[in-house]
């Protein structure tokens, strides 16, 4: 599969963008939502406006996949693969600094 963008893995780089792309304003309105200091209309209008806002703005639709095969579970986070993936190219030397353990 090396090479080819999966399904999955745009879905998370789709995700990825847009939530860094409304994290300010989407915390702003999480924080008048949240104040309760303020008057309930002004709460309850944030609490709209946080909702009209799509799918992939939310931090928790952001999961690690591997960018090789979009596998979800598994993930080394430092190398952005699965434990599989991880193998197969510390095997044939394509991480750098990366080698087989033995003692």
């Amino acid at each position: 599969m090396g090479g080819r963008l999966n399904a999955r893995v745009a879905r998370d780089i789709a995700a990825r963008n847009g939530v860094n792309h409304n994290e300010v304003l989407r915390r702003a309105y999480l924080f008048v939502a949240r104040n309760q200091t303020l008057s309930p209309s002004v709460r309850y209008q944030a609490q709209l406006q946080l909702n009209n806002f799509g799918r992939y703005t939310r931090p928790g639709t952001v999961k690690n996949r591997c960018t090789e095969t979009g596998r979800g579970r598994g993930i080394i986070s430092e190398f952005g693969l699965c434990r599989f993936q991880f193998r197969l190219k510390a095997l044939n030397n394509e991480l750098p600094g990366v080698k087989k353990a033995s003692w």
